[in-house]
């Protein structure tokens, strides 16, 4: 089971905990999932709504294949191609808004980038996960 907390005398969060802490037992490193479909084509070119939903997607193929679900995510990092704060709450909005919104109550960081990987690229997020059992 994974304990969240949010101390005494620093600020209430929006949605997510300053600190998780996991059970002794194996974690799961998952590398960022990009807003690629199956065959490597980098979808919704200029549209974070689009290349969001296609993350989540990915990060709950490979939570999965992990043996994981949402709620066993113990950190995140979301990353999002803009220096506009109203882009990244789009974003941030819309994962909670998603299947994979747990992943996202516990240590979690959301970051305005200039650059991705991929050419086109808006949207990552990088999972690690507490596997259960």
């Amino acid at each position: 089971m994974l304990e969240r907390l949010n101390p005494a005398g620093v600020h209430e969060p929006p949605g997510y905990s300053h600190v998780t802490i996991s059970p002794a037992g194996r974690l799961a490193h998952l590398a960022g999932q990009c807003p690629l479909d199956a065959s490597g084509t980098v979808v919704g070119t200029d549209d974070y709504d689009a290349q969001t939903d296609q993350v989540i997607a990915n990060c709950l193929a490979v939570l999965a294949a992990a043996g994981a679900k949402p709620a066993d995510v113990v950190r995140s990092v979301i990353y999002v191609v803009s220096a506009d704060s109203a882009v990244l709450a789009g974003v941030w909005s819309r994962l909670l808004d998603s299947e994979l919104a747990p992943a996202f109550s516990t240590a979690s960081t959301l970051l305005g980038v200039t650059v991705l990987g991929f050419t086109g690229q808006l949207v990552e997020v990088d999972l690690t996960a507490a596997l259960p059992g």
